[in-house]
């Protein structure tokens, strides 16, 4: 038991155990307090899904699932001219709003 004794206060004496050994503990115990902290965050969350109803009450048309499909949406890119397009700058909130014809115009 002496030996035991001796060799805690050997290591307690070393800077490297000081320090150490309880910033690790921190760290480890922290990321699983931290972890409950997060479970708690989405356990009651009163966050759902929008239902079709609901996104009508404000206004807002969803599509049905069944219309809208990746190889529909391709095909309507597909028909897009990427080649040909020109550059034109949006309106800064401190200037004018100019129409977007007369911009092209403008040129």
């Amino acid at each position: 038991m002496n030996t035991l004794q001796q060799k805690f206060l050997y290591y307690s004496k070393r800077k490297s155990f000081r320090y150490g050994v309880p910033f690790l503990l921190l760290m480890v115990g922290g990321s699983f307090g931290l972890q409950q902290f997060a479970q708690l965050r989405y356990t009651f969350s009163k966050k759902g899904s929008l239902t079709r109803q609901e996104a009508e009450k404000y206004g807002v048309n969803m599509k049905k699932q069944e219309e809208v499909t990746l190889e529909g949406e391709y095909e309507k890119i597909r028909t897009l001219d990427i080649e040909h397009w020109d550059n034109i700058r949006g309106p800064r909130p401190w200037e004018e709003t100019v129409p977007l014809s007369t911009q092209q115009t403008a040129k």
